[in-house]
């Protein structure tokens, strides 16, 4: 099973669309058109209009070749206020995204559909449910500008309606660039939002990657294909404490990511990247701090090898690293407990893979199916109703009625199987539409 992943990851790296321009990237042209231009200061000179157009296009296409961009991420802004001399441009945007689903057969109680929280011993009174859910709806600000001091700088604040009964806004993202280097809340450098398949469901798939925290990256670029980041990010720890043997101690040490990028073409690259973690706790009996560390490596890659077709595939492994994402998110397990050795914690193994392929019938126009698995391997016997591993498939189908009206529909199935051998299966239906601006 591992080969047929290095295999895939391998295929995907070395294709990429030849000769016709792939239909996803001309999906994104056509949005990129969309937009309102408004010259703050007066419209630009004759002479200069197609020089400063051309700058403008260029700064609106870094919304969407991004290196840290989701699917699920909302578009480039409708509204753009641009100086005359095109130094300096803001974008205003933002996404009403509503979302609905069924689920049958033992429903899964949140909006996000989690292998994890499906019931071992569904509640008879459970058992469907519909649900609806305005989570995803957003807004959003980027300056994008050139300084002779400072060279070339973003600033973006981004706010979800995410927070209680996914209706409070609170803050998503808030970071500046400035050159190759990052300062703020944004997207760790373990990750690559890029190479998950699109789906309907907020989750995605069981072994997604994707914290965020406040962080200071350096990430320069060689020859537009070779891409290097390094940063120190705050950390934000689970662990597995029960208050009476062990109890946890405070972060204290930085997280440090880093990864490497090889990228053929816009949109589309291999990454690997690997994160080291310090995790503290205390021996109650003992009366003694410890650290362990933890660390882990991420896979990943995007590629188009036809003008139809877009290939996405991530394999994570490491030590832990539960918080960082996915399935094990839910839980508490970067540090666990030693039932061998009363006081003591451990950080256990976890696995996870993720495939999915996307078909472009036209550019506005496409299916995509998902397939992921997350996986905790500890070294030590666990309760045997504890979580073993989940699978996760999403089937489903987009519509972009027009450059900013997006209609889509999926199904999803996953399945729950314990350590003792329990094991259930969970289905869902969803719907969703969304319109940007």
């Amino acid at each position: 099973m591992r080969r047929f992943f290095t295999f895939a990851l391998c295929l995907f790296s070395l294709l990429g669309a030849q000769g016709q321009k792939p239909m996803a990237d001309a999906q994104i042209d056509s949005t990129l058109l969309s937009n309102k231009i408004v010259f703050v200061d007066g419209k630009p000179a004759p002479a200069d209009i197609q020089n400063t157009v051309d700058s403008i296009r260029r700064r609106i296409s870094m919304f969407y070749y991004d290196q840290f961009r989701h699917f699920q991420d909302p578009s480039a802004p409708y509204f753009l206020f641009m100086s005359k001399d095109a130094q300096l441009a803001m974008g205003i945007g933002g996404a009403v995204r509503m979302r609905a689903y069924y689920d049958w057969g033992g429903a899964v109680p949140a909006s996000g559909f989690a292998p994890y929280l499906i019931p071992m011993n569904p509640d008879p009174t459970r058992m469907r449910q519909i649900g609806t859910t305005p989570a995803g709806t957003c807004l959003f600000f980027r300056v994008l500008g050139r300084n002779k001091q400072l060279g070339e700088y973003q600033l973006y604040i981004e706010t979800n309606f995410n927070g209680y009964q996914s209706r409070d806004l609170h803050l998503k993202k808030a970071y500046a660039i400035i050159n190759d280097f990052t300062v703020g809340y944004a997207a760790s450098t373990f990750s690559d939002p890029a190479a998950l398949p699109p789906t309907v469901d907020a989750q995605g798939p069981n072994n997604k990657i994707s914290p965020t925290s406040v962080l200071v990256r350096y990430m320069p670029v060689i020859k537009n294909k070779w891409y290097f980041a390094l940063s120190a990010e705050t950390p934000s720890t689970s662990i597995g404490d029960d208050g009476v043997n062990t109890k946890r101690l405070s972060d204290w040490m930085p997280d440090f990511a880093a990864f490497a990028q090889f990228q053929w073409a816009p949109g589309q690259h291999v990454r690997l990247a690997g994160i080291l973690r310090t995790m503290g706790y205390r021996d109650l009996k003992a009366e003694k701090n410890h650290n362990v560390a933890g660390w882990g490596l991420l896979l990943s890659s995007v590629s188009r090898p036809h003008s139809q077709i877009t290939c996405y595939a991530t394999a994570n492994y490491g030590h832990g690293i539960g918080s960082l994402g996915g399935d094990l998110l839910i839980g508490r397990y970067d540090l666990i407990s030693d039932p061998d050795t009363p006081g003591r914690l451990y950080a256990p193994s976890s696995l996870g893979w993720c495939l999915g392929v996307q078909y472009n019938f036209r550019p506005n126009l496409f299916v995509s199916a998902t397939a992921s698995q997350s996986r905790l391997l500890p070294s030590h016997a666990v309760s045997p109703d504890e979580y073993k591993y989940g699978m996760f498939g999403a089937v489903n189908v987009f519509w972009h009625m027009t450059p900013r009206m997006q209609f889509a529909a999926e199904f999803d199935i996953a399945m729950r199987r314990n350590f003792n051998g329990d094991h259930r299966t969970a289905r869902r239906a969803g719907v969703m539409c969304q319109f940007s601006f």
